[in-house]
């Protein structure tokens, strides 16, 4: 990351999620972002990729579960704090 660029996870992980949905202007931290189609399967590879550059440690699929991933409050909850 450049020294411009934002340093908190879950912004990091909102700003990824709004660049893959252009006609979203934002991602309220309890959508289900599964329901909504935010994070779709074709994407969910390259998302885990980005998880594992925030928390610095490997995130295999057999620790995940979808509810994991269903809103922000999860994904920070299972994954950022």
């Amino acid at each position: 990351m450049s020294g411009t660029e934002t340093t908190d996870p879950v912004a990091v992980v909102i700003d990824y999620l709004l660049a893959k949905k252009p006609d979203l202007e934002d991602i309220p931290r309890d959508l289900d972002l599964i329901e909504n189609r935010i994070l779709d399967s074709l994407g969910f590879v390259n998302f885990l990729y980005l998880l594992e550059e925030l928390t610095g440690r490997e995130i295999t699929m057999e620790e995940v579960a979808p509810n994991d991933f269903r809103t922000i409050d999860a994904i920070e909850a299972r994954f950022l704090r």
